[in-house]
């Protein structure tokens, strides 16, 4: 090869850099999100519901906090055992 590479890296954009999408949490919220969701379970979608956004934005705001966390020395453990008998 002289140099390139096929495949992704060749092809022109078909968006202009930041582009995509934006962001419907302000990172409090997202971090709010991953915390709760890591310490207690919570599911994506109740997230979602809480916010009033659609199920991915939890997805994807947990996705970008947990390494921001493990990068500070912060582990998730699982969730406390049901208080309910």
């Amino acid at each position: 090869m002289n140099g390139t590479r096929p495949g992704l890296a060749s092809r022109l954009r078909k968006r202009a850099i930041g582009a995509g999408a934006k962001h419907r949490l302000v990172f409090v919220d997202r971090l709010l999100t991953a915390l709760v969701h890591l310490r207690h379970g919570v599911t994506h979608d109740v997230s979602a519901c809480w916010f009033g956004v659609n199920r991915s934005t939890p997805t994807r705001a947990v996705g970008e906090v947990r390494p921001l966390l493990a990068e500070r020395g912060c582990t998730a453990t699982a969730p406390p055992p049901s208080l309910s008998p």
